[in-house]
């Protein structure tokens, strides 16, 4: 038998689809993924050899990071809005072990945890496997609602509440100032932790920049990822947090994995000194808006008369809704027979899934493939 921390957590559906997804005739509606072919596989190539050539990037490390790669990340941060000095951050193992380091510096088994609903399913695998109990917070256009937040907050007395604050995963959402403010300032006279994730918040194509959430009060934990703008093979994210908390979460990370990788932190440090990271965010994001807009432009004649769905200012993801008592995990089977794949969206919901939603990203395909992927969407909802 399983440990009982495993027994409700349920395998992730986008996880499971890359299976199916990788054979070359499946268009893939379904992964969040970044597009192979905009990798800067020189800058890498050369950041990699550059780190070889040193031995000690071959050797043990300290547990907070390398200090060349953090100094880097802080200033890039600061740059962004949100003021960050080396000792404020950790690297990690992708900003997925961030959140996992978090939560296990924060959250007792029977713990609750405020999401948005929908929310990112590996969060939710995340908490789950802590032994939190989960509760949802309403959200709109705009994302998660402060005033249903100071609801949940008066009612169940959370410990942590999660946010992607930015082209939210799966729905796209992005939270506005006003309401970025009113969490924080929730968070601070409640004294609990708000965790920002926030791996997509460089890919913007259209509207101004939001700054962080982080910014807006100290209570706030922020997650960044080079996975989206670098690689994400490279496996390289990093926590920011106060030095109240920072100290308990490296102990954490100690117990994990003593460190993340030595030679991919030199080779990241290289390629964010030697690279216009900002210039190839401006590609990718040139490259992302065409792709984003030839998905809006299909839509209207590729669903299902009333579905409605989101248009994102940035990020990876169309969330839509199909009009009626539907069950797109049926609709994708009959997809997957045309080679066309998306993700089914109840799996994002903490509670009570809607089983018409579903999840598409516009990254992964040129817009060529997105258009014969429509078409193939087309005929599966005739």
């Amino acid at each position: 038998m399983p440990a009982r921390r495993l027994q409700g957590v349920k395998s992730s559906p986008v996880r499971d689809l890359l299976a199916l997804t990788l054979r070359p005739e499946v268009i893939s509606f379904a992964g969040g993924l970044p597009a192979p072919e905009l990798f800067d596989m020189d800058g890498w190539q050369a950041s990699f050899a550059k780190a070889a050539d040193d031995r000690r990037n071959l050797q043990y490390g300290p547990t907070e990071g390398d200090a060349l790669l953090r100094t880097l990340i802080a200033e890039r941060m600061t740059r962004r809005g949100l003021p960050t000095s080396q000792g404020d951050l950790l690297i990690t193992t992708g900003s997925q072990q961030a959140l996992t380091l978090v939560t296990t510096a924060l959250v007792e088994p029977g713990d609750v945890v405020a999401v948005e609903e929908p929310t990112y399913l590996a969060a939710l695998q995340c908490f789950q496997m802590a032994g939190a109990r989960l509760v949802p917070v309403a959200s709109d256009e705009q994302g998660m609602i402060p005033a249903a937040l100071a609801e949940v907050i008066a009612r169940d007395r959370p410990t942590l509440v999660y946010v992607v604050s930015t082209f939210a995963n799966p729905s796209g959402r992005t939270l506005p100032a006003p309401r970025r403010q009113e969490i924080a300032t929730l968070a601070a006279e409640h004294d609990m932790w708000v965790v920002e994730d926030d791996p997509y918040g460089e890919l913007r194509y259209e509207g101004d920049p939001v700054p962080p959430l982080a910014s807006y009060g100290d209570r706030v934990l922020y997650l960044g990822s080079l996975s989206k703008i670098g690689a994400p093979g490279v496996r390289l994210g990093w926590l920011r947090a106060p030095n109240t908390l920072l100290p308990t979460v490296v102990i954490a990370k100690q117990a994990a994995d003593l460190q993340t990788s030595t030679i991919d932190q030199a080779a990241a440090a290289a390629y964010l000194s030697n690279t216009d990271l900002d210039a190839h965010v401006a590609m990718l994001c040139a490259a992302y808006r065409e792709r984003r807009d030839t998905m809006l432009t299909e839509l209207p004649t590729t669903v299902p008369e009333g579905t409605t769905w989101t248009h994102p200012d940035g990020g990876m993801f169309v969330w839509l809704r199909l009009p009626g008592e539907v069950d797109t995990a049926d609709i994708l089977k009959k997809a997957l027979t045309h080679n066309v794949a998306f993700v089914p969206g109840p799996p994002f919901f903490a509670t009570n899934p809607d089983p018409a939603t579903f999840r598409m990203s516009f990254t992964t395909n040129t817009p060529e493939d997105i258009t014969e992927g429509m078409r193939r969407l087309r005929i599966t909802f005739s």
